[in-house]
C-alpha cells in the first residue's frame, strides 16, 4: 500500500506543467513559474470582471489566493476588483499587500501605488492620494 501511495505521489508531481502565456494576450503577464490551475482562474477572474461580475471575479481570486498566497499579480488584481465594487479600504490594503511580494518588479509596485491613489481619491484623502501617486513616480 505504501509502495503504490509513493508510486501515485511520483506520477502526480511528474504531471505538473507551467504555463507560459503567448506575448500580448493578458494585460498583465503571468511570471513564468505560474501554474496552468492558477492562470486559468486569473483568466477566469478577468472575464468575469469584463462582464461585471465582480463578487464571482472576487471569489476566483481568493481561490486563487489559497493556492499561491504569494503571488502580486493576484494581489493585484484583486485589488482591482475591491476598487470597482467601491471596496476602497479592502483595494488600498490589497495592493499594499500585493507591493509587499512584489520586490523586484517595479511596474507592478508602480501600478499598485496608483491602485491605492485611486481608492485613496475615492475616500476624500487628497494627500494620500498625491502621496501615492508620489511613490509610483519614485518606481521608475
Amino acid at each position: 500500500m505504501r509502495t503504490l501511495i509513493a508510486f501515485l505521489a511520483v506520477v502526480v508531481g511528474g504531471c505538473a506543467t507551467v504555463y507560459t502565456p503567448p506575448p500580448g494576450t493578458a494585460p498583465a503577464p503571468a511570471p513564468a513559474t505560474e501554474t496552468i490551475a492558477i492562470a486559468s482562474l486569473l483568466d477566469g477572474a478577468r472575464a468575469d470582471t469584463a462582464a461585471g461580475r465582480l463578487a464571482n471575479a472576487a471569489a476566483t481570486l481568493e481561490r486563487a489566493l489559497r493556492i499561491e498566497p504569494r503571488n502580486p499579480r493576484l494581489w493585484q488584481e484583486l485589488a482591482r476588483v475591491r476598487l470597482k465594487q467601491g471596496d476602497y479600504a479592502q483595494a488600498e490594503s490589497t495592493a499594499a499587500r500585493s507591493n509587499s511580494w512584489a520586490v523586484g518588479d517595479s511596474g507592478l509596485r508602480a501600478e499598485n501605488w496608483r491602485l491605492i491613489a485611486h481608492a485613496r481619491e475615492a475616500r476624500g484623502d487628497a494627500e494620500g492620494a498625491r502621496a501615492a501617486l508620489e511613490a509610483a513616480e519614485r518606481q521608475r
